[in-house]
Order: C-alpha cells, then structure tokens, then sequence
C-alpha cells in the first residue's frame, strides 16, 4: 500500500475478505433452507417408526443452519457499511482473557489518551484469526462507540466487534490491558504512511557458511538483557541426540556443501527491516513454552518415519488412529442389539466415523505420507547451510515463523528468507517444544525437493533437533514477502519512552 485510502473497501484483500464472508453467509442460509425441506419431506421417503427421528434431526440442523447464516448476513452488512464510511487504521492491541477462550480486545487510540475495549462477535475458530500476539497490533475500522470491523495486518480477515458494555467492565478489561503495557507500547505505523523501498529481488539459494566468528554487529551493541545478539554467536557443530553423528558428507562451515545450480551472482540487496528490529520484535513475542519439555524421540535419520512420534503426527496417523477407535466403538454398540428406535441414529453415526476414516486413511496416503518422506530425505540429505535467524509468531493463529538472515551479517542485516514451523506442542501448549531463545543460529538441512512453485523443501535444526516445516522455504521475492514481515512484526513509528 503506497497511499493512504479513503476507504478500507478499496485494499483488495479487505473487498475479497468481505466478499467470501457473504457467500458463507448465503451458502449456509441456503444449506439451511435445503435440510427444512427435506426434513419436511422426511415422512414421505422414510417409514416409521424412523420419519419422526429424521425430521426431527433435520429441522434441528436446519433450523442452527438457517439462524446462523442469517446472522453472518446482517454482519456483512454491518461490516460492509463500517468499511465503505472509513479508512482502517492501525493501534496496539491486548487479547483479555484465560489461555484461548478470550472474546475480548483493547486497542490503544491513536493518540493514547484512551483504550478501547471491545467484544469480539465470531466463533472461537475465527476469533483465533485476528488474536494479538505479545507484540501484535490490530487494523480497525468503525466508531469504537457503536462498532466496527477488526482484521489482522493487511486486511485479509474480518471479525466484527462491538464496545464492551457496563463501566465495571469496561474500567476492569481495561486495567487488565494497561497491566501489560498498552498504553506503553511503540506507536505502529498507519497503513499508507510508508512508501517501501525496492522490492527485494529473487535470493538464488543460500550461500556457503562462513565462520561464525567473523559475524560481528555495530561495534558496541548489545543485545538485550539474557539475550545473545550476532556478535556472540560461537561456531559449532550442530549434532542430532545424543550419540548420533551427522552424516559423512556434512562437514564443518569449510565443507558445507551447496544445492545444485546455487550460482555465485551478486544478491540484491533487500528491503524491509533489519536483523536489530526484528530481533526486538522476537524478544517482546518470547513468551513461556508451556509445561516440561518434550519427551526425546527417534531420530528420523536412524529409525523409519512411522517409528518417529512428530512424524506421525505431521503425516495424519493420530487421526486415522481415532477413527478407527470410533468405529469399534459403534461396532460393539451394534453388536449388543439396540432398540430399534435408536438404529437410525446408530446408523447416521456409524456412517460418520466411517466416513472420516475413509477421508483420514485417504489424507494419510496421498498427502501425509508423502509429506514426510520429503522432510526424512530433506533431513538425512548431505546439504545443509547455517544462517540466523529471529522466531516471531503470526498473528494468524499464532503459528511460529523462523526469519532467516545471513550468518555472515551484522545488526543491519536484511532478511533473506522465512520459514514457517509446525507447532512441536500439544493444541493446549503449541510452544512447548519450541527453542528457548528468540533468536540464534539454525542449521537447513534438505535442497533436494521442491514444491510445485520451485520452493525448496527444509528442515530446521536447532538445539540438537528437528523442528519440521509447516511449508517450503520462502526466499525475499516481492511484496508477499513484504506484507506476511509487516504482519509478523509491525512497522514502529517510534518507540516508547
């Protein structure tokens, strides 16, 4: 975004988000519409003593279905009002609540004279969307004292809100909010206030690691307090557990080896933040990993990948796992002889867990299977680079995101390329797992595959482990790459005092 708007509706991402949220608005009144049909029509083509079980499920599911699309259409409608009457802006943002079920948002006005307290309206599943993180900012459009339209960094999801009623409530969130440092927090830059500079050009592949003794920021910098900038960066060698050796062609920085057609041409130099900005930004979105550690695996160079537990779960095996616990359950249920005004509902739920372990066995052989015999040739090939990088979170569900810099760069070092991680944690604790610091060395293992877009498939190694990609490696190549660094550390203005 080169200029400022005069009108949300007019960011392409925004028109489209709002766009696909009215067609899941009609689709799903209509899918409504369709069941109370056939649930009328239920005693026609079924016999009792089942019509009256049929229909009476049908208009139950009919009926959620039909409210819940009417509801998402007077939303639209709001959002499309909120947006076309405005231009969004951005301000801090704190998520109130316990672990995952907070519905509450503050934002910080422009100004900082006020916080703004405001209910978010969507299922949890959405909310999680547009969740701030630590260091996270939201975009907003609307009258704080009516209503308005939240929406991530670019405009791509849109959630509804309204101001929090009762001042008991509102002075207690907002309490809770300058708590965690609100109304301290940097000033964001509005959307339109910045012109970017070139867009960063196509990196080749990673260059040949050098000792990591020559990295050296500015003279004199220190990184924050607990916290280990560039400059005390030590070479070693990165082992898998305990005993295991890498492989024979991997040697130290000297022998590295590089992927095919790496080329030596000169690397544009690339726009966007520095090492230094988004290294401040990882040290204020560190937060607790969450429990104890995880407990030690096989090593996927040793052992098959089914024998390797994050494996099993990256290639779907849990699910067909549950499945199938499913469907025996039924099955005995079957077995002991229901009453017979229960076998259609026995019936409809055997046909579910059925269905799902056609669709979890399917998944698990053309998509999962496949997935990790990418990443166990990725991790056991002989090519690996070193590079830094700096651990921020996406807003977007708060996935984890390695942004990879040179090994040989100081502070003013621009990022190169990112690589998103699959949380290593259970859904209740996704961090846990994670590595301990928001910033140090990484060793990239793979080079051998690619997408269908020409990315190269990686695996991170770090602190003697693997952290499996949650997709290929995305080099510095054009505004995507831009707008997904601005999501994950928003631009400052300045910063607090």
């Amino acid at each position: 975004m080169t200029s400022a708007t005069t009108s949300a509706l007019e960011v392409e991402e925004t028109a489209e988000a709002l766009s696909g949220y009215r067609r899941k608005a009609f689709a799903l009144a209509g899918a409504g519409v369709a069941v109370l049909v056939l649930a009328f029509g239920a005693g026609e083509l079924l016999g009792e003593p089942w019509a009256s079980q049929a229909a009476a499920l049908l208009s139950v599911i009919g009926i959620l279905s039909l409210g819940a699309g009417t509801g998402s259409w007077v939303i639209a409608r709001r959002m499309r009002r909120a947006l076309g009457a405005g231009a969004w802006s951005v301000h801090p943002a704190v998520a109130i609540g316990d672990g995952r079920t907070a519905t509450t948002v503050v934002l910080r006005s422009p100004d900082r004279s006020e916080a703004w307290p405001l209910t978010v309206i969507a299922t949890r599943q959405r909310y999680e969307l547009v969740r701030p993180g630590p260091d996270g900012v939201l975009w907003w459009c609307g009258d704080p004292r009516v209503g308005g339209v939240l929406a991530p960094p670019g405009g791509g999801e849109l959630i509804w809100a309204k101001p929090v009623r009762g001042g008991h409530v509102r002075r207690r969130v907002v309490a809770r909010a300058e708590a965690e440092g609100l109304m301290h927090r940097a000033t964001p830059r509005q959307p339109g206030s910045r012109v970017p500079g070139p867009v960063p050009g196509p990196v080749p592949g990673p260059d040949q690691a050098t000792d990591v003794d020559s990295v050296r920021g500015p003279e004199g910098v220190q990184g924050p307090e607990g916290v280990q900038g560039p400059e005390a960066v030590q070479e070693r060698a990165v082992q898998g557990p305990e005993g295991v050796q890498e492989p024979e062609a991997v040697q130290g920085p000297e022998g590295v080896q590089e992927p095919e057609g790496v080329q030596d041409a000169a690397r544009p130099e690339p726009a966007g933040p520095t090492y230094a900005e988004l290294f401040e930004h990882a040290r204020r979105q560190a937060g607790p990993r969450g429990g104890r550690a995880p407990r030690p695996e096989r090593d996927p160079r040793e052992v098959p990948w089914w024998r390797v537990r994050s494996l099993r779960r990256v290639a779907g095996a849990h699910r067909v796992l549950i499945a199938l616990g499913f469907c025996a359950a039924v099955g005995a249920v079957t077995l002991t002889g229901p009453p017979k005004e229960d076998a259609l509902k026995l019936y409809a739920v055997g046909a579910l867990v059925l269905g799902a372990l056609v669709y979890s066995c399917h998944q698990l052989l053309t998509t999962g299977r496949p997935a990790v015999r990418a990443l166990v040739r990725a991790v056991t090939g002989s090519v690996h680079v070193r590079r830094r990088y700096t651990l921020l979170y996406d807003p977007r569900g708060g996935a984890p995101v390695l942004v990879l810099f040179p090994m040989y760069g100081g502070w003013d070092a621009r990022p190169e390329a990112v690589l998103r991680l699959i949380p290593p944690g259970p859904p209740k604790q996704p961090r846990r797992g994670l590595p301990a610091e928001p910033a140090g060395s990484v060793e990239l293992h793979g080079w051998r595959d690619v997408t269908a877009d020409e990315r190269p498939i990686v695996v991170a190694w770090i602190d003697g482990r693997p952290h499996w990609p949650a997709g290929p490696y995305q080099e510095a190549d054009g505004p995507e790459f831009a707008a997904l660094l601005d999501r994950l550390a928003p631009p400052l203005e300045a910063q607090a005092s």
